[in-house]
């Protein structure tokens, strides 16, 4: 195996970081990698918010859903689907020119995440660990203040870097689904009860000697996430930003 196979097979979520600060270099490697992301018709419809302001980071891990290990972070980037700055291109030139709509976010938010995803694989390969903060997408009015945040950009994600310390490092993966499951051929197949039974008891199955209760863990599972106060947050917030791209 290659090592950018073995580092993408490895690769694990690190919420707790050694006291140590990442090179200037290897921070703006990580920032250049994710530039050169494949991007819809090379118009990099996103922005990238680099946080270096302690207080913003406090803020920040606070306001995604009390998350202390957010503050203590290394490097943050925030991901942003933009389009402002080509709509303002365009109405440099052309009269009247039409109002961004839900595909101009959606393919925005497309480039933004394949850039995101660059720069968690080239932090890996410099052993720097990476956590994807997807609570970036909620209070709406409160980060469009805190990062100026103009009508058509959108906090796609937030990802914080650092060193893992040995317990993150040595910590298992997560189980994941097996591939039989993902990947479907040439068309989607609706899977029923027993098939999603199956799939999730499957993946318990990994783990030796814990016991694995279906029905209650998807009731678990459900209230925890699914119907939490912070989903239903981030659903309000995310269509207060598509309100905004209306195309009108």
């Amino acid at each position: 195996m290659n090592e950018t196979m073995k580092q993408l097979l490895d690769r694990k979520s690190v919420r707790v970081f050694e006291d140590k600060e990442v090179a200037k270099e290897i921070k703006d490697n990580i920032i250049e990698a994710a530039i050169q992301a494949p991007t819809a018709g090379n118009q990099m419809m996103y922005t990238i918010l680099n946080i270096t302001d302690q207080d913003i980071l406090d803020k920040l891990a606070e306001s995604c859903d009390h998350q202390p290990f957010i503050a203590q972070s290394k490097m943050a980037l925030v991901f942003c689907a933009d389009y402002q700055k080509w709509y303002d291109t365009f109405a440099s030139v052309v009269e009247a020119p039409r109002m961004p709509g839900v595909g101009e976010l959606l393919l925005g938010c497309n480039d933004a995440l394949i850039a995101a995803q660059n720069a968690v694989v080239a932090a890996e390969s410099y052993g720097v660990g990476s956590c994807y903060i997807g609570d970036m997408m909620e209070r709406f009015e409160y980060h469009k203040e805190l990062l100026n945040l103009p009508r058509y950009v959108f906090p796609v994600t937030l990802i914080v870097f650092g060193y893992p310390t040995k317990q993150q490092a040595d910590r298992v993966k997560p189980n994941r689904f097996d591939r039989k499951y993902i990947v479907h051929e040439n068309g989607y197949h609706q899977m029923d009860n027993d098939e999603l039974r199956e799939m999730f008891e499957q993946r318990a199955s990994l783990t030796p000697n814990v016991p694995f209760d279906f029905e209650n863990w998807v009731k678990a599972f459900y209230n925890r996430k699914y119907n939490s106060d912070f989903s239903k947050e981030m659903t309000r917030s995310v269509n207060e930003y598509i309100k905004l791209f209306d195309g009108k």
